[in-house]
């Protein structure tokens, strides 16, 4: 019983760090979760001695080979950089706006996005009209303004991804800030050319229903600033870290050691089945593998940036990219055994990068 119970155990261990060597104990933990095993199975010599492997398992064992065994993968270095992005008002109504920012070259080539922000100028509401709102409609002095990414589709159609959403007040006016990085980088997605990055901005009230606040007709951003043009624009600032300052390289000097001063990078780990003693008679193929492990360490972007966002960890050296394991197994049924494939996730690592623990995973962009 005891036994049954580490194996339960085993699936749960995690890696100390994406990207940190693999270990025997992982490696058990994923075939047996694979197979929907709760133990190693007991198999003899005498039952795999004769077991031929057919060649449609052999073939679909290569395939899934060559697939885990992708192109190489290419360093990437950061620093920090920061744009800024002026928008216009292509449409605007009483409740809905929608801002129209060129792109094209405002992303540094070879840069990481790390966070795009949208200020919109929320203007003073007239002490007139707010008497008479405090009037008709006492209930609450909040609108939600939400956030939308709209994409116009090579066949005219549109589709909108909510991005941001928050409250705002009436009785405030000034810079009203956004986190619009998940826009940026569905519009970075976008195959070549791309159209203008489209934000559709919407006013609404706070709470549905006949009775609900009329809040939301008084908030109003303005195209232009209280003291002159340009000042109460859209911006959209866009903060980048540049990759040939800062982060990983590709894979490690075979020649040198790793120390504490060596930059990230992918440092080769072969990983050797046949000196597993619960492989024995179990896995057919292969009899090892190039796992790979991420090491080293990341230069840490400028305090000013980690300031500006506390929740983001420090940057470490991490497993960017990972594929699959294929095997071959002997699987026993009805007394007699048969060879079947099956294939281990995230187990060789493909590419190294630096990362901040915390930070988000962009979302793929759907058709």
């Amino acid at each position: 019983m005891r036994s049954l119970w580490l194996c339960w155990a085993l699936w749960a261990l995690p890696l100390t760090h994406p990207g940190a060597a693999m270990t025997e104990e992982q490696i058990l933990g994923s075939l047996l979760q694979q197979l929907h095993l709760r133990e190693v199975p007991v198999l003899d010599k005498g039952d795999v001695e004769e077991l031929v492997i057919p060649a449609p398992v052999r073939a679909q064992y290569v395939a899934l080979l060559k697939r885990s065994h992708g192109a190489p993968s290419r360093g990437k270095r950061f620093s920090q950089n920061f744009r800024e992005v002026a928008g216009r008002f292509l449409v605007s109504e009483a409740s809905t706006h929608l801002l129209v920012f060129r792109m094209e070259q405002r992303l540094p080539p070879n840069s990481e996005l790390v966070q795009a922000v949208l200020r919109l100028f929320q203007e003073p509401v007239p002490k007139a009209a707010l008497r008479r709102h405090e009037l008709l409609s006492p209930r609450s002095d909040q609108a939600r303004v939400t956030i939308q990414w709209l994409h116009v589709r090579e066949d005219g159609s549109n589709r909108t991804s909510l991005i941001d959403s928050r409250l705002v007040s009436i009785h405030e006016s000034g810079w009203k800030a956004f986190d619009v990085t998940e826009a940026v980088n569905f519009w970075q997605q976008l195959s070549r050319p791309r159209q203008p990055l489209l934000l559709q901005v919407w006013v609404q009230r706070e709470h549905l229903g006949p009775l609900a606040s009329s809040a939301h007709k008084l908030v109003h951003f303005a195209a232009q600033g209280p003291s002159g043009a340009r000042q109460g624009e859209p911006q959209l600032e866009l903060h980048t870290l540049d990759l040939r300052d800062y982060g990983a390289q590709d894979n490690c000097d075979p020649e040198a050691p790793v120390t504490q001063g060596t930059r990230c990078c992918r440092q080769e780990m072969y990983i050797d089945l046949q000196g597993m003693k619960w492989a024995e008679n179990w896995v057919l193929e292969p009899p090892g593998f190039l796992a790979y492990e991420c090491v080293g360490t990341c230069q840490q972007p400028p305090e000013t940036l980690t300031f500006k966002w506390p929740f983001l960890g420090p940057r470490q050296c991490v497993a960017s990219e990972t594929t699959s394991l294929p095997l071959i197994v002997s699987v026993k049924e009805g007394g007699k055994a048969r060879a079947q494939v099956v294939s281990l996730p995230n187990m060789r690592v493909q590419k190294c990068s630096c990362a901040s623990d915390g930070a988000p995973v962009p979302r793929k962009l759907e058709p």
